[in-house]
């Protein structure tokens, strides 16, 4: 009998909640911006650091979650001994392919190794050129960097064994060279030697090709088979620069090892750390597992979550205290208002349900609009800078769930003086 008499005064108290709000528009549109700005710096902060971690973990599984890659690295105490004028002795480090007889020899759980050697030359097609990754490999190296040919294919073993001059180009390249025809069948040039393109490879990011700290690999690349390299360019590479040739005597500038199962990748790697050392007497290499590279950017990943959240979490603390600050004003300043509606029969819960009305609802659109700017920003970013967003779906409820506790949890205060004050003295107030 009761419920109907309760439901009028509450709707009577929120639409005076609401009317109270809209009469002073631009006081209650300032003090939602605060949980504006907390909102949309939540969801869209959340959604930059997504994307980020996305691509990372992409790039590090395109190199195989069950691979160990190993690559040659220049000793950094090994100081190059040249000779006058274009004359150079050359610096020999790095893998050897005794190395690949003694990985797959002597390390159980061992299921594919891929040699690789990689060399920086220009490539030709007449008069354009671009800088590019000469990546000397095996018929299976897509499959084991998950890989795929976009156009054409990749070269195979009778090609490889017969030390044919047949290439595969990256997407990057193909587009260099050949802007307004379709690479397929055609000749590209590198020195004085000629290759025919069989296979144009899809858009990949190019971790896989790098040597070392000071030689970053470009984003163009070239495969050919790794028996074609061997008889074209022997084992010393030759650099030209600055007036005087740089001669290095690298085998193999990687190796990629494919572990069985993931639950031996650990123990495949200590086994090769442990082979590598026992065989160079120095650090020439660099082993480097895709799965622990992995499981570590899921704990940056975390831990960058939680930072950019707490940052965010701290403009809707400020946004809280904004309305908290506010609804206090307008309590003392509404103190006769008080006074009348308590004379006219309403009672404490019909105040606090007043001013809570107040405070959701500045906190509740505030969440909205911050919503609707946390999710069209990340859209901006990716748009115009060319960034990669990941807007999740416990983004916006969550940053929503919490302005409207801060609405709710700022409120009780003012809510509650409003409540507890005195009729007769608020009837007095001037």
């Amino acid at each position: 009998m009761n419920s109907t008499p309760r439901i009028l005064r509450i709707t009577r108290s929120v639409k005076l909640g609401v009317k109270s709000l809209w009469l002073h528009k631009l006081r209650s549109f300032l003090t939602a911006l605060g949980i504006v700005f907390g909102v949309c710096s939540v969801i869209a902060m959340l959604a930059i650091g997504e994307g980020a971690s996305y691509e990372a973990q992409e790039q590090i599984k395109n190199l195989g979650s069950q691979n160990i890659i190993v690559r040659s690295v220049k000793p950094p105490e090994d100081q190059k001994i040249s000779g006058r004028g274009t004359r150079s002795f050359a610096l020999e480090y790095g893998l050897k392919h005794a190395d690949v007889q003694r990985i797959r020899q002597t390390i159980p759980n061992v299921s594919v190794i891929v040699p690789g050697r990689i060399m920086r030359e220009y490539v030709w097609n007449i008069s354009r050129r671009v800088d590019c990754d000469i990546i000397a490999t095996v018929p299976w190296f897509p499959e084991m960097r998950h890989q795929h040919v976009a156009q054409g294919r990749f070269f195979n073993d009778k090609e490889m064994d017969d030390a044919t001059t047949v290439c595969v180009v990256g997407s990057s390249t193909a587009k260099s060279l050949f802007p307004f025809d379709s690479p397929i069948g055609a000749n590209v040039r590198v020195g004085g030697d000629y290759y025919k393109i069989i296979g144009v490879m899809e858009p990949s990011s190019a971790t896989s090709t790098d040597v070392n700290d000071k030689e970053k690999p470009t984003a163009n690349q070239m495969f050919i088979p790794l028996n074609t390299a061997k008889s074209r360019y022997g084992e010393v590479l030759r650099k030209f620069r600055s007036g005087s040739l740089e001669m290095e005597r690298v085998q193999l500038h990687e190796i990629t090892v494919k572990a069985a199962t993931p639950e031996t990748v650990p123990a495949v790697a200590d086994a090769i750390r442990v082979v590598l050392e026992r065989n160079h007497k120095k650090k020439d290499y660099d082993v480097i597992v895709p799965l622990e590279l992995l499981q570590r950017a899921e704990r940056t990943k975390q831990i960058f979550n939680i930072v950019l959240g707490s940052i965010a979490a701290i403009s809707l603390l400020v946004g809280g205290i904004g309305i908290m600050n506010i609804m206090l004003a307008s309590v003392t300043e509404r103190t006769r208002e008080i006074g009348i509606r308590r004379a006219l029969g309403a009672k404490r819960r019909d105040i606090v349900t007043q001013f809570l009305v107040e405070t959701v609802t500045l906190s509740g659109t505030g969440g909205v609009i911050g919503v609707v700017l946390g999710v069209t920003i990340p859209w901006f970013v990716s748009h115009f800078a060319g960034m990669k967003t990941i807007t999740t779906l416990w983004a916006p409820l969550l940053a929503f769930g919490i302005s409207a506790a801060v609405g709710v949890v700022f409120g009780i205060y003012p809510a509650m003086r409003a409540a507890n004050m005195d009729p007769v003295e608020a009837l007095r107030h001037e």
